[in-house]
């Protein structure tokens, strides 16, 4: 049987924006037809309907056919191909060929879920759950936005644009309502997933290298010397809120995470020269932290060494369940800020500052690979700057006293 083949162009006008609508290409091969984008838009007046091409000789009119003559060409070189190795050719096919699908890393999901696969190898590793978690809630956002906004279920790499992520997050921020730093996480998943494929050979070029996007990240809560003495002298009826509230005064006074206390067991706590020390790995990154413990902390752990299990220094602790009484805790105590666990690291970095504890040796104790973070954990506070400028007046008035301004 004669195998017939045709290349048609038309405009979408239900796409039309501000007078302008895309063009799109539909390949038919014996009754199979098959839709894609040519990624041009052209002004409505402009295409000829029934030339299925811009229509007059400006410029713009020029340029447009001669690209939809290039797409015809290779088009038809794929066509060819496909009937020289394929018994049976469909419109399907030949578009699927055009538009790069065929390769290792055929698709953009397939290479999403050859990432995946790979974090999923690393938990508990050098990974946690929480970041494979992060990385498929990215790919199920970027499959719902190809459904949402191509109408397919996956895409080439080679169809790839600089658009296509710029696109991606306006998608997040108005359609699904995602907080900026929420966006920007989303969208670095997609931006290393498509490097990756890039360093590796897989496609030749990366779309997404001149895309940036600052996280913009709200500044992290802490509580003053004066809301952490609130926190610690409030007397709770219930003991359950006084429980989860000594275990967030002991992650601010030690900068544990809430998974390294609850992981805390006696033998992580030695002695060094007559005082208590905590001495152990960072469950996040596996770096070594050694904490000296001070009085309060040290108040907290003989208060709740009835609940020692397995010799786990306060039993076992639930995160999320602790975190809603966290809140409740904080009310109690008149804190309208939004606190977390987490915000108890902040506590402990921005007070150490305060009271002149070297940012190296606060960045030891947190536990950080880089000094850096540290400096964005931190705050310099008010009365920091106040007394570094304060002593800092006084020395330069000592050594300019006898000197007077002409």
């Amino acid at each position: 049987m004669r195998s017939t083949f045709n290349i048609l162009f038309y405009v979408n006008k239900s796409k039309e924006k501000n007078g302008m609508v895309p063009v799109m290409g539909r390949v038919t091969i014996n009754g199979t037809q098959s839709q894609f984008s040519c990624k041009k838009s052209i002004p409505l007046d402009m295409w000829d309907v029934k030339g299925n091409c811009a229509k007059g000789r400006s410029k713009e009119a020029l340029q447009i056919n001669r690209e939809l003559d290039n797409i015809k060409a290779q088009i038809i070189k794929h066509y060819q191909h496909l009937s020289d190795r394929e018994a049976f050719v469909t419109a399907e096919m030949v578009r699927n060929s055009y538009q790069g699908f065929g390769s290792e890393y055929e698709t953009l999901l397939n290479a999403f879920d050859k990432d995946i696969a790979n974090q999923k190898k690393r938990v508990g590793k050098d990974r946690v759950a929480s970041t494979l978690w992060a990385m498929e809630r990215s790919r199920k956002d970027v499959a719902e936005f190809i459904q949402s906004h191509y109408r397919r279920t996956d895409m080439s790499m080679l169809e790839l644009t600089p658009e296509f992520i710029k696109d991606f997050s306006v998608y997040l921020s108005t359609d699904r309502g995602l907080a900026n730093a929420t966006i920007w996480q989303r969208c670095m998943w997609l931006k290393g997933v498509v490097l990756r494929a890039h360093y590796n050979g897989k496609i030749p070029r990366n779309p997404f290298a001149q895309f940036h996007i600052s996280p913009n990240c709200k500044e992290r809560e802490f509580l003053t010397e004066g809301e952490l003495k609130s926190v610690v002298t409030h007397e709770f009826e219930d003991d359950n809120l006084a429980f989860v509230r000594d275990i967030f005064v002991f992650v601010c006074f030690t900068a544990l995470s809430f998974i390294d206390v609850k992981e805390l067991t006696t033998d992580n706590i030695v002695d060094i020269n007559g005082d208590k020390w905590i001495i152990g790995h960072r469950h996040k990154t596996g770096i070594p932290y050694q904490v000296k413990l001070m009085d309060v902390p040290l108040q907290i752990i003989d208060r709740y060494k009835h609940l020692q299990e397995d010799k786990l220094v306060f039993g076992k602790m639930n995160y999320w369940s602790m975190c809603k009484k966290l809140k409740k805790v904080m009310e109690a105590c008149g804190i309208e800020k939004q606190i977390s666990y987490h915000c108890g690291r902040h506590s402990f970095a921005t007070l150490a500052l305060s009271k002149g504890m070297p940012i190296e040796s606060v960045s030891r104790v947190l536990g950080h690979t880089n000094i850096v973070t540290t400096q964005i954990y931190a705050k310099i506070t008010s009365q920091k700057l106040n007394n570094d400028l304060t002593m800092l007046g006084d020395k330069l008035n000592a050594s300019f006293k006898d000197i007077k301004t002409i």
